[in-house]
């Protein structure tokens, strides 16, 4: 593909995906409002560490997420996989070179619950329960940023 995300090599050992991060929060407000925090770039900068992000949100487009986090530049990449509005969104991501070890699926799911939107993100492919924990701590920043975000309007 053009944008330079490969698909897993044949052969690859899925036993790296047994390590899947969780993270779920609340949100005070309609899906459609969460939707659009998840799928407008400008937005997406104020939760998520003021990542420029690019995409036409187009299944099988590209992904591209920059910017400057830890004192580091970075340039990430993937491709979008699933766009259900309002429901689920899904993504490749892979961060630095296109090894399989770099490369992971984000999905985030949205649901109605009352008075409130439950958001759902899963990162699959970490390498370890370390890795594992340490996706999590961050998706639980990210998801806390953007309730925060939301919430405020």
């Amino acid at each position: 593909m053009a944008h330079g995300f490969r698909s897993w090599p044949a052969g690859y050992p899925q036993a790296m995906s047994l390590f899947t991060a969780t993270s779920e929060v609340d949100i005070s407000a309609s899906r459609a409002q969460v939707w659009e925090a998840l799928t407008d770039p400008g937005i997406v900068a104020k939760y998520l560490f003021g990542t420029k992000l690019e995409t036409t949100w187009e299944p099988g487009s590209p992904i591209r997420w920059s910017g400057e986090f830890g004192g580091k530049q970075y340039d990430d990449h993937g491709e979008v996989l699933v766009v259900r509005p309002e429901e689920e969104l899904q993504v490749t991501h892979v961060s630095g070179d296109d090894l399989p070890e770099h490369q992971h699926t984000v999905t985030w799911q949205l649901r109605d619950e009352g008075d409130h939107t439950h958001v759902r993100l899963e990162q699959d492919n970490n390498a370890s329960e370390d890795e594992r924990s340490r996706a999590e701590s961050t998706w639980g920043t990210v998801l806390a940023n953007l309730k925060e975000c939301v919430e405020r309007g």
